[in-house]
């Protein structure tokens, strides 16, 4: 569910946008100046959120961007294995299976610790430990 529409032009490094349907984090944008007769134009270069894919696109400034809902939630480690982790929520303590992509956090990870994990859009995925 899609909370915020912004335009193209303000859009700034770190703004979560989504591309193609998958959710991005904008890395850099390049703004040119309008012409005598057109629009300005922006060059964005956004990673995703979820698979690390790199997108790069050109679009008019007053291009609409959807801004996807990201939910940053505490959860405490129940136990680990193959790339997911058992957590339970801190806030409303539901208990939930969560992948995590990234082999350097889920090596930090340990049993009875805390996390951070993000919902984007209904999909889950652990960042970093507490």
């Amino acid at each position: 569910m899609v909370l915020k529409i912004i335009d193209a032009t303000e859009a700034k490094v770190g703004t979560n946008i989504l591309v193609e349907g998958i959710p991005c984090t904008v890395k850099s944008i390049d703004i040119s100046k309008t012409g005598k007769h057109g629009h300005a134009k922006c060059r964005i270069e956004a990673v995703g959120i979820i698979n690390g894919s790199k997108k790069v696109f050109v679009v008019p400034g007053h291009e609409r961007l959807e801004v996807p809902n990201v939910e940053k939630r505490k959860a405490q480690i129940l136990s680990k294995g193959e790339g997911k982790a058992s957590l339970m929520d801190l806030e409303n303590f539901e208990t939930i299976e969560v992948p995590c992509p990234d082999n350097a956090v889920f090596e930090e990870l340990e049993e009875g610790g805390n996390c951070e994990y993000w919902d984007i859009e209904g999909e889950r995925l652990i960042k970093r430990r507490l």
